[in-house]
């Protein structure tokens, strides 16, 4: 079965596509051919992961799915939750991120945090969510080359590394995202 993910992260893209472990095949929008941006207005991660996997269903008529990520730091009150991926601005880089989230969270000891993602799937016409969640903290300083966003600088409950410190295997089967796409796959097999 081919599905479209509703993305032109190719982090993200890769992310899927390792979790997937080649079972499904997993194009993303510019092998689609959708290179335009698609519309992310809604103020919760279900709505915008409904909005951009709807974009794609209605304009290329074929079944997709999207997501939508964030991370929700309990000292900053929950932001940048759905802001998370331009929370230093419009066209910001993963590095300014990281850099105003460490400054926002310079001398505060309440350091918990958690990402959550939502996956919007369109199969057939019919809407399905999937939803993922890990718990953890924000780091001091950023750790770890590996992964992307703010992953160098957040560790979950249980770990002594960052998710950028860890391999992509031991990421994906604790990650939010990861737990998201494994409802998604016990889903999709069960059809």
């Amino acid at each position: 079965m081919e599905l479209i993910f509703a993305t032109h992260n190719q982090h993200k893209t890769q992310e899927v596509l390792e979790i997937l472990g080649g079972k499904w095949d997993v194009k993303n929008l510019h092998d689609l051919g959708c290179e335009e941006e698609i519309p992310e207005t809604s103020d919760t991660l279900k709505g915008n992961a409904l909005q951009k996997a709807q974009y794609v269903y209605e304009k290329y008529g074929v079944d997709c799915f999207a997501d939508d990520t964030g991370l929700e730091v309990e000292a900053l009150d929950g932001r940048p939750g759905v802001y998370s991926a331009r929370y230093a601005g419009e066209h910001c880089s993963f590095a300014d991120n990281v850099n105003k989230m460490l400054k926002e969270m310079d001398g505060k000891n309440n350091r918990k945090a958690c990402f959550k993602t939502v996956i919007a799937l369109i199969l057939k016409g019919e809407t399905y969510f999937f939803e993922g969640r890990v718990d953890g903290e924000i780091l001091t300083a950023a750790t770890g080359e590996a992964g992307f966003g703010y992953d160098p600088i957040f560790r979950p409950d249980g770990f002594e590394k960052s998710f950028a410190e860890m391999s992509a295997d031991d990421k994906n089967a604790i990650s939010h995202r990861g737990r998201a796409m494994q409802k998604l796959v016990q889903f999709l097999n069960a059809l």
